[in-house]
């Protein structure tokens, strides 16, 4: 049971919340089901209203937690600066800590697995590179993309959509290098040494974001900065964190503490990651935590590189982690504008809303999911241009597949994969 201190803190927190409705236009799940209860301030109303036993725990406050993206946008414009985040995770962990006997909805026996078996461990993805790399190449998971039973599993048909496994590179002299199972503990910086940074690799992006990852230590390489992969590193625990689970979210904290205490900056190419990160200080007070686009912003040694010039347009997504919590949504753009003759445009009228990917919620919230994804798919049909470029592994994939499944011919990649490519870095 919620302990009577968390019952305290929702109450006190949430008696912050004056129910001005500013919040309203920006809440996602507000705009598409126009229901008050599914609103910032509905919601912070039914969790002061449980934790202080007026109102029931019931399936429908269940309901209406569970449809909350996360997104934060409703933080970001409060006047009260009510800590939306830190309530809606603590209802979570109520509900989760709730009898069987609660209405409460449950994860399959094959999520809590892969989550218990890969994202609290994800090293174990490493070792299953190959193994998905041949099975993709095989062609073995195609003839799954139109069986009825996968189209009905939103879990089965994200594990058969996920794009091509790359492997890490191995930095190698001269410039060249190799590609190999697993990481490097430290690639070398090239020419000039200006410092030294470690690099967070999360878990499903050492699998699926491969090309950001390799694109960051080649460009951090390039201007002279040292990369550090501590191998000890796990999950940031966001996953675990928004589903109820403080306790897992804690310890995976407490794992990568250890794994980066002696850095004094961590980089991140996942703005969600880089969230959790920061706000359970994975490596205590002295280190900065930065978006690999805000540190690259900052860095020295860009006289001594070369970058090819792309005269593209390229439409530049702002996940909701990096606009409204990081407040870095500047930096990709900024980015961008290094490649000479570039157009870097915001998707038009598609970044103050959450794309619907928002971690698991795809998988957990299908329909409101693909309702934000429309609006996503509109805007940047009506942008008409060939890259889309977004700071986030999970906004990237969730639009990908949109796009994909649409027949549009957009590639999804992060910003500094775009600018590695121009600056030489070979796929």
């Amino acid at each position: 049971m919620l302990s009577k201190l968390s019952k305290d803190l929702i109450i006190e927190e949430s008696n912050q919340c004056v129910s001005c409705g500013l919040c309203l236009p920006h809440c996602p799940t507000y705009r598409v089901l126009k229901s008050e209860a599914d609103s910032p301030r509905g919601r912070i109303a039914l969790m002061n209203g449980v934790a202080s036993g007026r109102i029931p725990l019931n399936s429908r406050f269940v309901q209406h937690m569970d449809r909350c993206l996360t997104c934060r946008a409703c933080e970001a414009i409060c006047p009260n600066r009510v800590s939306y985040g830190q309530l809606i995770d603590e209802a979570r962990a109520l509900i989760a800590n709730q009898p069987e006997s609660a209405a409460t909805i449950r994860k399959s026996t094959m999520r809590s697995a892969l989550e218990r078996l890969l994202l609290m461990q994800p090293a174990r993805l490493d070792r299953l590179r190959r193994l998905l790399y041949f099975i993709q190449k095989r062609k073995s998971l195609q003839w799954l993309r139109k069986s009825r039973f996968v189209e009905k599993n939103r879990l089965l048909k994200f594990i058969v959509q996920l794009p091509l496994v790359k492997f890490p590179y191995a930095a190698a002299a001269k410039g060249k290098s190799a590609a190999v199972n697993f990481w490097q503990p430290v690639y070398p910086a090239q020419g000039e040494v200006r410092g030294e940074v470690a690099l967070f690799l999360g878990c499903i992006s050492r699998i699926t974001d491969v090309a950001t990852l390799n694109a960051s230590i080649y460009v951090l390489n390039r201007l002279g900065y040292a990369v550090h992969v501590p191998l000890k590193q796990v999950c940031c625990g966001a996953i675990h964190q928004h589903s109820g689970n403080p306790e897992q979210a804690n310890e995976l904290a407490r794992q990568n503490q250890s794994a980066f205490a002696k850095f004094r900056t961590v980089i991140s190419t996942a703005s969600g990651c880089g969230v959790q990160l920061l706000e359970s200080r994975i490596a205590g007070d002295r280190a900065n935590i930065m978006d690999i686009s805000r540190f690259l912003m900052t860095a020295e040694g860009w006289e001594d590189v070369d970058i090819i010039a792309l005269p593209q347009k390229i439409l530049v997504h702002e996940p909701c982690s990096l606009r409204n919590v990081l407040r870095d949504h500047v930096y990709p753009y900024q980015l961008i504008a290094r490649i000479p003759s570039v157009e870097a445009a915001s998707l038009a009228g598609g970044n103050d809303q959450c794309c619907g990917a928002a971690g698991t919620y795809f998988i957990d919230q299908p329909e409101i999911a693909d309702m934000l994804l429309k609006d996503k798919l509109n805007a940047v049909k009506e942008g008409a241009a060939q890259y889309l470029v977004t700071s986030n592994i999970g906004c990237a994939m969730h639009m990908a597949n949109g796009l994909y499944e649409q027949g549009m011919n957009v590639e999804v990649l992060h910003p500094v994969t775009l600018l590695a490519r121009q600056m030489g870095l070979k796929s």
